[in-house]
């Protein structure tokens, strides 16, 4: 008796598992197997067996990656180690994008500063082709030391983003008041690390010095966790909020990071909106 009591509870287990593999599938693989390198010849490297990846920038040119599939709703995790020294008038851009005229995107973008001076984490998000919700953060860290974790969660209720777990930045879907949310549009990740010394540091002031080039920025780790829609709908209490909605502990980080480290937010820019704020920005 024992023993069939034994034998059904493991089928009831494994039952289990299979309906947890089916709405959660992770990927930890190597750069070879989920990223290919798209421009910048020879400046776009992988190596150590495919556990580490590298963009170079010169006068010539920048490189860039992308991922070989695509995803709808999930977390994403990669860590970066950014440019050092003299950054400034170079861009790293990490993001998830589809693609056309009225393309989904959601970007981290790293805007190089001189020696000394601290990057800006720069963040957007467009829906249709249309983005202008652009939030920006000095960082508690130095993020060419050492990597650290920058994330996106995506489900069709918010898009939050992270750094080392940390959430910085929280959009909300509220469509019910005509706001649009991507939540139709497959993305591929991108990154790619390129000159706009016409605007990055500085508004254009500061320009990149050439003599410091080549200028490089190295990815480890990356993670992708991919949430079914039925999934990402559904409710899960004893879920971590890393992939549901942050608890209590999460929006104390989220209002420490945005009170002492938000440098820019967009729905406070009434020169800019002289009509007012967009309407999600009361949400």
């Amino acid at each position: 008796m024992a023993s069939n009591s034994t034998h059904n509870e493991f089928h009831v287990f494994m039952l289990i598992a299979i309906m947890v593999s089916s709405m959660v599938a992770t990927c930890a693989g190597s750069f070879y197997q989920d990223f290919d390198l798209t421009w910048g010849d020879n400046r776009a490297k992988i190596f150590n067996g495919g556990q580490l990846l590298s963009l170079s920038l010169d006068k010539v040119s920048g490189s860039g990656f992308k991922s070989k599939r695509e995803y709808l709703f999930g977390r994403i995790d990669m860590q970066l180690k950014l440019v050092a020294g003299n950054s400034a008038g170079t861009v790293t851009a990490y993001y998830l994008s589809s693609q056309g005229p009225t393309h989904d995107e959601i970007d981290f973008e790293f805007l190089g500063s001189t020696s000394g001076d601290p990057y800006i984490l720069h963040t957007n998000i467009f829906t249709q082709g249309k983005g202008n919700r652009e939030q920006q953060f000095y960082l508690w860290f130095d993020p060419t030391r050492n990597f650290h974790t920058y994330s996106i969660i995506w489900k069709p209720q918010h898009i939050i983003f992270l750094v080392d777990n940390m959430p910085i930045r929280v959009f909300k879907n509220v469509e019910s008041i005509g706001v649009p949310f991507p939540k139709n549009q497959p993305m591929r990740i991108y990154s790619s690390l390129w000159n706009a010394d016409d605007w990055a540091t500085r508004g254009g002031l500061v320009k990149t010095d050439w003599s410091k080039a080549p200028f490089t920025a190295y990815y480890r780790n990356f993670k992708a966790t991919q949430f079914s829609t039925k999934s990402s709908l559904s409710s899960n209490s004893d879920a971590e909020w890393q992939i549901n909605e942050l608890d209590a502990y999460g929006r104390r980080r989220l209002r420490w990071v945005q009170r002492y480290f938000m440098i820019y937010n967009y729905c406070n820019d009434l020169k800019r909106f002289p009509q007012g704020v967009p309407v999600e920005c009361s949400h």
